[in-house]
């Protein structure tokens, strides 16, 4: 099975649409680092929140992905801007539309 892991943030307010930004902007070289699927989705119920979901084709293959210079770039641009207040949850994969 595959590894994956959905995950939320809060930003400061005003910030979400330029984290979201940051961490699209990541996303380019995920797919040759082994990503099968990488969203970002803005909660619509606030302002604050983004969900990131992620499939990786091994924990392996996502925990190299974050020692890749962008990675590290666009994390460290987006931490001033966040608050602090992360869930993660990780999953072994089974399968489904899209993968």
């Amino acid at each position: 099975m595959t590894y994956g892991c959905i995950a939320s943030m809060k930003t400061k307010p005003g910030f979400r649409d330029e984290v979201a930004s940051l961490l699209l902007g990541a996303a380019d070289g995920l797919r040759g680092a082994g990503c099968d699927l990488y969203l970002v989705g803005l909660a619509d119920d606030d302002e604050v929140t983004i969900w990131v979901t992620e499939v990786w084709r091994s924990k392996e293959h996502h925990d190299a992905s974050l020692t890749r210079t962008d990675a590290r770039t666009a994390i460290g641009r987006a931490m001033p801007m966040l608050t602090g207040d992360f869930t993660k949850q990780e999953l072994s994969v089974a399968g489904g539309l899209g993968l």
